[in-house]
């Protein structure tokens, strides 16, 4: 599931709208989860050699959509190809830099992301989707405790268009470390600003079942079964929570609807091992 939402890039005279794809990440819910963002202008890639040729600004936002295109298509080297080429028109254009972040970050190429990571906040630290972006790779890369600093500036920035992102974020690192107590109270904060995330409440569910608080892992798994078409990950939390409240009829209810559905998925082999604590 993709959603998209626009931004404005803050830095320059060129101020083009950014078309937001959103990238899934392991640790989330699969299928519907925005944990980073990958930007890439709205100006046409088709932009007339006339227009963009004396304008090294437009010439970079040309670059930068075709490599956010190529990167969606997964040509991965085509895309950093572009992306470089942005950065070394308009060594300005955070949000080419953030691009290779993340593919590098993506790709575990984790010196190449980091550095490029830090190049884009050099150019604008207070840009909110670079911040939720580095969050999210430094908790990729283990250092939750750092992360939560770059969700909380995501957060805090009214330009933000979806804070509960860097909300959520927050809470599913820090679920990570096992503080669960600081998890919940991110989580809560994502779901209090924007109630339809399906990522907030798959994750509250999620917590309140390991924190063994079974009415209330029922009660938001609910709300996200009203709101989501299944999936594996969806049915294997709700069979979790139905057999920790020995609600064998809705435990095989949706084990069944697992197993029909999804017989090949790593949750229905966790099912088939009667691996509920895993």
């Amino acid at each position: 599931m993709v959603w998209l939402q626009k931004r404005r890039r803050s830095a320059g005279r060129w101020q083009p709208m950014l078309a937001v794809l959103a990238v899934a990440a392991a640790s989330a819910l699969a299928g519907c989860k925005t944990t980073t963002t990958v930007t890439s202008t709205s100006d046409s890639a088709h932009t007339s050699g006339a227009s963009a040729e004396g304008d090294p600004h437009r010439r970079a936002a040309v670059r930068l959509q075709l490599a956010g295109g190529y990167y969606q298509k997964g040509q991965v080297d085509v895309a950093i190809k572009e992306a470089t080429e942005a950065t070394r028109i308009d060594p300005g254009l955070s949000s080419a830099f953030g691009l290779l972040g993340l593919i590098y970050m993506d790709l575990g190429q984790n010196d190449q992301a980091e550095d490029n990571f830090r190049r884009a906040l050099q150019v604008d630290s207070n840009d909110p989707e670079l911040n939720n972006n580095y969050g999210w790779f430094l908790c990729r890369t283990h250092r939750e405790r750092d992360a939560t600093t770059y969700f909380d500036k995501a957060a805090a920035n009214r330009r933000y268009a979806t804070p509960a992102m860097a909300l959520q974020n927050a809470g599913i690192c820090l679920m990570q470390t096992g503080d669960n107590e600081r998890a919940e109270k991110y989580l809560m904060r994502a779901f209090e600003a924007d109630a339809s995330s399906p990522v907030a409440k798959f994750q509250l569910a999620r917590l309140y079942l390991q924190t063994h608080r079974l009415e209330r892992a029922e009660f938001y798994y609910g709300l996200l079964a009203k709101s989501v078409d299944p999936n594996p990950q969806t049915l294997w939390l709700g069979t979790k929570i139905a057999h920790a409240r020995s609600d064998v009829r809705t435990e095989q209810r949706l084990s069944q609807e697992l197993r029909a559905r999804y017989p090949n998925s790593p949750e229905t082999a966790l099912l088939n091992r009667e691996a509920f604590n895993e």
